[in-house]
C-alpha cells in the first residue's frame, strides 16, 4: 500500500475488491448511464449490493459522462455507493475533464452527504479503454486539487483489481 497526504486527506491505494471495503463509509461504482447492472466493477458492486441497488438506480439514470449520483448501499457493507459515469476513451470528448469531474463530483458528493472513507476504482479503465496510467494521473491530481476543499472525507482509497493496475497507480501516486 501506498499513501499521501493532501491536506487533511489521506490518499492510499490497494489492490483488492472494491465491493469488499467494509471499514470505508462509501464506494464509487464505475457506472454505465442507466446505473444498471453490468459487466466490471458495476456488475460486481450490483451482485454484491442485491437487487435493491438497482431498483434505487432506475430512476436515478440516465446520467452522462462526468456525473456522479448517490445512492444507499443495501447489501454492502458500506453506507452509501457514489455512481460515476467515466467517459468512454476516444469517443466522448474532453476525456480526460470527464473523468476529472466523475472524481470531482463524487468527492463533492461525498463531503455534502458526511463520508470520512470514500473507495475508487480505476474508473473507465476497463472495457471504456482509458489508458491506465493517463487515468491514474487524472485520478489522482483531481483527488489532490480537490482535498482542500473537503470539509468531511479524510480518506480515500483507490482499490485496483490487479497487481500491474496497483503499480501503475502506485508509480503515479509518488510522482505526484
Amino acid at each position: 500500500m501506498t499513501q499521501r497526504q493532501f491536506d487533511a486527506v489521506t490518499v492510499e491505494t490497494v489492490q483488492g475488491d472494491i465491493a469488499n471495503q467494509p471499514d470505508l463509509d462509501a464506494i464509487v461504482n464505475a457506472a454505465n448511464a442507466e446505473l444498471r447492472i453490468g459487466g466490471g466493477v458495476a456488475g460486481a458492486i450490483h451482485r454484491a449490493a442485491g437487487p435493491g441497488l438497482e431498483q434505487e438506480c432506475i430512476p436515478l439514470g440516465p446520467i452522462r459522462p462526468g456525473d456522479a449520483v448517490i445512492s444507499a448501499g443495501h447489501n454492502l457493507p458500506n453506507a452509501h455507493v457514489i455512481h460515476c459515469l467515466g467517459p468512454v476513451y476516444g469517443r466522448d470528448e474532453p476525456s480526460d475533464q470527464l473523468l476529472a469531474s466523475c472524481y470531482r463530483q463524487a468527492l463533492m458528493l461525498a463531503d455534502r452527504n458526511g463520508i470520512v472513507g470514500l473507495g475508487f476504482p480505476a474508473i473507465s479503465t476497463g472495457i471504456f479503454g482509458y489508458p491506465l496510467a493517463a487515468a491514474a494521473q487524472v485520478a489522482l491530481q483531481t483527488v489532490r486539487d480537490t482535498a482542500p476543499t473537503l470539509e468531511t472525507v479524510q480518506r480515500v482509497r483507490f482499490v485496483l483489481f490487479s497487481d500491474a493496475d496497483l503499480a501503475v497507480f502506485d508509480r503515479a501516486l509518488e510522482e505526484l
